[in-house]
């Protein structure tokens, strides 16, 4: 099939699976007479393995490690170990998005709970000491930045 018809068929731009291709991504086209390039049916798969894959958060790289030069002879053992750590990934970096969450929730608390009659220099001081922050010590001639 023609780049037109992989693209209408896979959803993806032509240059993105030209992209693909000159990545090593997906396996070279033939060649037909005219310079087209010429693809099998099972490129439609292999594009839609890249989507997926992209979509689970791997890297071109990574797909390109595991992503076998035809679909009939995954390696087994390095694929599961590729979806292994990618899930050790992603649990590392929700445990660091719940720590920032958290921290940036007792900013927000911290910060609403000023006094009404506090002045917004004054609330300044008070959250930056909340937070172990001390202020920048003002040296004449130079304003005070935080």
């Amino acid at each position: 099939m023609k780049i037109g018809e992989l693209a209408q068929r896979s959803g993806m731009a032509a240059s993105t699976i030209r992209f693909y291709e000159s990545k090593g991504l997906l396996k070279a086209a033939n060649r037909q007479s005219n310079g087209y390039r010429d693809y099998p049916v099972e490129a439609v798969g292999v594009l839609a393995i890249i989507n997926e894959a992209q979509q689970a958060g791997f890297s071109l790289d990574e797909i390109k490690q595991v992503l076998p030069p035809d679909c009939a002879s995954w390696r087994h053992d390095a694929l599961l170990m590729a979806l292994e750590k990618k899930i050790a990934e992603i649990e590392s970096l929700e445990v660091r998005l719940a720590r920032n969450k958290s921290h940036l929730r007792a900013l927000i608390s911290l910060i609403a709970s000023a006094p009404e009659e506090m002045d917004c220099k004054d609330n300044q001081a008070r959250v930056l000491a909340g937070m172990g922050i001390a202020p920048s010590v003002e040296t004449p001639g130079r304003a005070r930045s935080v």
